[in-house]
């Protein structure tokens, strides 16, 4: 198996969305390929900084890489964001989304950006060394996404003073792609909220 890792091209785009309802369910996989129509022709999502792994030229894992601001105390930083990540079921576990992720970082490092953050599962993104973002200063940019799933990490240009409140970029909140919105997490936070607990 022969599996190349490179930047996405437009001629992708199609593979992408068809590989987002591979690795999500239906709902989720609708809402991601709205936000990535968005952020492939969105300023913010660089106009092809998705990394593809392909084999046999069909697309079986994508990462996207956009710009988000970071607001610090001195001013507005451009950050990394990563996500959506998928990989195709059939190819997982084979190290294909450290593979994607590593790529994406060294295409954040080329662009000068000091921090690149995420959403995601903490028992694999810890593994990659991103760490709880709040634990460098950081806040999350809704109550709806929990601490633990509020990651980042530092690349080579990063400075101490360098903390603040992530802001997505737009198409991420025009398409309610920041947090959760199952009932169950938002009863929870309502829930935390009224007894005046922080989330």
């Amino acid at each position: 198996m022969s599996i190349d890792i490179r930047l996405m091209n437009e001629s992708d785009e199609l593979q992408i969305m068809d590989l987002m309802f591979e690795c999500f369910d239906k709902h989720d996989a609708l809402l991601i390929n709205g936000l990535l129509k968005d952020l492939f022709v969105h300023p913010a999502g660089l106009s092809g900084s998705g990394i593809v792994a392909v084999d046999n030229e069909k697309v079986i894992g994508f990462v996207m890489l956009s710009v988000g601001l970071l607001d610090t105390f001195e001013k507005n930083i451009k950050i990394g964001v990563l996500g959506p990540l998928g990989v195709h079921p059939h190819f997982q576990k084979q190290g294909i989304a450290r593979k994607l992720v590593s790529e994406l970082e060294s295409e954040a490092e080329k662009l000068g950006l000091p921090l690149v953050f995420l959403e995601g599962d903490p028992a694999f993104y810890s593994k990659l060394d991103y760490i709880p973002a709040k634990s460098l200063g950081n806040r999350k940019p809704s109550i709806r996404i929990p601490d633990v799933a509020f990651q980042c990490k530092k690349l080579m240009s990063h400075e101490d003073w360098m903390k603040g409140t992530l802001v997505y970029p737009e198409p991420f909140w025009t398409n309610d792609c920041v947090g959760l919105r199952e009932t169950s997490f938002i009863e929870w936070v309502k829930s935390e909220v009224s007894e005046g607990r922080e989330l």
